[in-house]
């Protein structure tokens, strides 16, 4: 009955969210939509009907600049670089963002949680050092705010602004940019320490085959199989990838963005912009997933990351591979039978 609730309450929510999200979307383009030809309009009235006739061709006028560009005052090939933008990729990020979520719920509910066969043991297998742990929570922590500030620069104006007086939602918005630019060369030097320090340890083999075809023993018929393993089982080492790969993109397309001094044009700036998101945006549903598994998808899957240490019983359902390199090792031990 518990269960029946649960999922009536979940089918009733997920409608109720994606209305909420056009009410507010749908007034703020509209205003949007209005401001812009009321500004062109103006525009048209102080110039002259041919003047601004050529503006908006894109005809180039005279400026003492040297800049390349500087003398181009619309360009109207951004404006295929606006409709990608803001007509393809906010939308179908939004939807893709609200996508994982619902996946991730429906995984909890109708699959349940990956359980541990056996009954910890209490013995101790230590798993991650004190380093390890500070650079993988520094990581989340940039990660995660950089992307709560990315989602509010692009879709803040949609969910915040049309809800927030204008002081407050200007300050809001100079919060987000300014933090956004800040972090992300912390988040780029956290990376390469990420790269540099687990990059052995995520390298493929022949057991995340058989990993991959278990589809990690987490649902269907191999569901509570725990598939072998060593350190990393399949779907860490392509979370790491994944991380590493567009975390790169996402950093160099951003450095692009928060350095416009080295000869970068508009359409630089644009292409940068538009892989910029995409990029953000598949880390964000990857690591939707990520976190899932962590917090509510795996029993005792956090206990490594906050204490260091894995109950045995885990290491060997989960890890077995990599708990029988590392059970006979002084520091795994159980604490009567430690040598001083």
């Amino acid at each position: 009955m518990l269960k029946q609730l649960k999922r009536l309450s979940l089918s009733l929510l997920l409608p109720l969210m994606a209305a909420l999200t056009l009410s507010f979307a749908m007034p703020s383009m509209a205003n949007e939509s209005a401001a812009a030809k009321s500004a062109e309009k103006e525009m048209t009235q102080l110039a002259g009907a041919d003047i601004w006739r050529e503006v908006r061709a894109g005809q180039e006028g005279y400026t003492t600049s040297q800049w390349p560009e500087h003398g181009v005052l619309i360009s109207t090939a951004g404006e295929t670089w606006f409709v990608l933008k803001e007509k393809w990729m906010s939308p179908l990020g939004a939807l893709a963002i609200f996508g994982s979520l619902v996946m991730v719920t429906l995984a909890y509910f109708v699959v349940g949680p990956l359980k541990l066969s056996k009954p910890k043991t209490g013995r101790k297998i230590k798993r991650w050092s004190r380093m390890d742990r500070a650079l993988h929570w520094s990581m989340a922590f940039s990660f995660l705010t950089l992307a709560f500030s990315g989602l509010c620069l692009v879709y803040g104006k949609h969910f915040l602004k049309p809800i927030l007086p204008s002081e407050i939602w200007g300050m809001i918005i100079y919060a987000a940019k300014q933090y956004h630019n800040y972090m992300g060369p912390i988040f780029f030097i956290l990376l390469m320490c990420v790269l540099l320090k687990w990059w052995r340890k995520s390298i493929f083999n022949k057991t995340d085959i058989q990993w991959f075809m278990k589809m990690g023993g987490m649902v269907g018929k191999h569901k509570g199989s725990h598939p072998s393993a060593g350190f990393s089982n399949g779907g860490e080492k392509a979370i790491y990838w994944l991380l590493i790969v567009f975390g790169i993109v996402v950093a160099f397309s951003g450095f692009v963005l928060d350095f416009p001094m080295f000869g970068q044009l508009r359409r630089d700036m644009e292409l940068s912009n538009l892989v910029h998101m995409l990029s953000a945006l598949i880390l964000i549903c990857g690591f939707i997933f990520h976190i899932y598994i962590g917090l509510f998808g795996m029993e005792a899957g956090l206990d490594g990351m906050v204490t260091g240490d894995v109950d045995e019983t885990w290491a060997k359902e989960h890890h077995d591979l990599w708990y029988h390199e590392v059970k006979d090792l002084p520091e795994n031990q159980p604490q009567d039978k430690k040598v001083d």
